[in-house]
């Protein structure tokens, strides 16, 4: 059985190399295709998984949970999500990555049916946890995927374009699911989502392709012409388990500093992501369709900069550490503004939210990209799985910490007090992922 598993997820053989006026337009149209899937295929991974935060509320209201335990359930989604993006990443970098992400997508559908049709806490934790899990086969093949259509010198800008995957499946997450939330109930926040991923699942399974070599056609290097002088080193050998571990991740020290940083700025993506909407329902009077709009804009934000930013990083030679630095500072002041905001401002809170999507998420590209940079390409999933493991874990803390600090203080103080306490964690993320960030000033890409 393990055998016929392996065997269907195998990558797919190289064949022999179509005659050389074939490859240019036959190239082309793949790169396009894969550019394609991969971002459409990320961005419903995203509807099955952040339509949870949207409706948090609206669960508390109906099952009679608290902060702390929708806390639990997204603290323990993350860490999953982590782990899972570690270890599939390293068993999406010796697997075809057409069926790898289909099959990712269709089991994140099936458990959000399942979670729309439970009332039990427990069972959701669970549910919860094993759809964070899953949810890691979705970034690596697209790693991979790009890994081996894109050069190094294209990778900041193509990564950058890919990246909008995460704004556009996440910001729709939100409104799909308070529209499916207000005009049906909350369970149709999971329904909705799960029929889009089921169609997605197929689309995936038709529509993505394995590495060039396989369709016939040149690596990218030689394609593109980018490593000439490396150009008869076997860079298509399939990497041993050791390799992968021990010499491409657990020896790189840059990708160590990186995947620390990647753990604070994973804290202040998710903070509003993950509490906004309830955030800003209990403190800032928004309505559930308002919370929605929040995570909207938060999402969307981040469209323009993150292919601003990447474009820029290539430009100045990979230095992705550097960008990514400079886009702390005003996150920092946006956070510090939304404190100052009193209530009935409501305008005001969401654009700043709109500043911190426009920031944020050019570093959390960038980091992943950076994974990528120091690494080789045979290894892409391994090294953005480790480093995607270090964000999660910061999301893992984020959430647990987050629900329990707006519980506790907020019953010992009140709640505006209790969400406070929340906004100067979030303040003091920023300022350790600025220390950290400023270490990798000058680091660029393997050559």
């Amino acid at each position: 059985m393990i055998n016929k598993v392996k065997r269907f997820f195998a990558p797919d053989k190289h064949i022999e190399k179509l005659p050389e006026e074939k490859v240019n337009p036959i190239y082309k149209k793949y790169r396009w295709n894969i550019l394609e899937s991969t971002f459409l295929g990320y961005a419903m991974f995203y509807l099955v998984r952040n339509n949870l935060a949207t409706v948090a509320k609206d669960i508390e209201g109906a099952l009679h949970y608290d902060h702390n335990m929708i806390g639990n359930i997204l603290a323990i989604s993350a860490i999953a999500y982590g782990l899972g993006k570690f270890l599939m990443g390293a068993l999406s970098d010796r697997s075809n990555p057409r069926k790898f992400m289909a099959f990712g997508l269709l089991l994140t559908a099936i458990i959000n049916f399942s979670f729309g049709n439970i009332s039990n806490y427990y069972i959701h934790l669970s549910l919860w946890a094993l759809n964070g899990f899953v949810q890691g086969m979705g970034w690596p093949p697209c790693g991979r995927s790009i890994g081996h259509w894109y050069s190094i010198k294209e990778r900041g800008s193509v990564f950058a374009i890919w990246n909008v995957s995460h704004n556009i499946g996440g910001g729709i997450a939100g409104i799909l699911a308070a529209y499916a939330a207000s005009h049906f109930s909350w369970q149709w926040a999971f329904y909705f989502p799960a029929i889009i991923a089921l169609i997605g699942s197929l689309y995936l399974f038709f529509r993505l392709k394995d590495t060039p070599q396989s369709l016939g056609l040149p690596a990218i290097e030689e394609f593109k012409n980018d490593y000439p002088e490396n150009i008869n080193e076997n860079k298509e050998k399939e990497l041993t388990t050791r390799e992968l571990f021990v010499d491409h991740i657990l020896k790189n020290k840059f990708l160590w500093l990186f995947a620390i940083a990647n753990f604070f700025v994973y804290i202040v993506r998710y903070s509003m992501l993950d509490w906004g909407p309830t955030f800003l329902r209990e403190t800032k009077g928004a309505s559930l369709e308002g919370g929605g709009l929040a995570i909207l804009i938060l999402e969307f934000g981040g469209i323009p900069s993150t292919i601003l930013m990447g474009w820029l990083s290539d430009k100045y030679g990979g230095r992705r550490g550097m960008i990514s630095l400079l886009c702390m500072f005003p996150i920092f002041g946006a956070f510090l503004g939304i404190y100052m905001n009193p209530p009935g401002n409501l305008w005001i809170d969401m654009t700043l939210l709109a500043v911190i999507g426009f920031f944020i998420y050019p570093p959390v590209m960038l980091l992943g990209v950076s994974a990528l940079d120091l690494t080789s390409k045979k290894a892409v999933g391994t090294a953005a799985g480790f480093v995607g493991l270090f964000g999660y874990i910061g999301r893992t803390v984020q959430a647990k910490g987050f629900g329990w600090m707006s519980e506790h203080y907020g019953k010992l103080y009140g709640v505006t007090a209790g969400w406070n306490t929340v906004i100067f964690a979030i303040l003091a993320s920023t300022v350790i992922a600025i220390i950290l960030l400023s270490f990798t000033w000058n680091v660029r890409p393997k050559a």
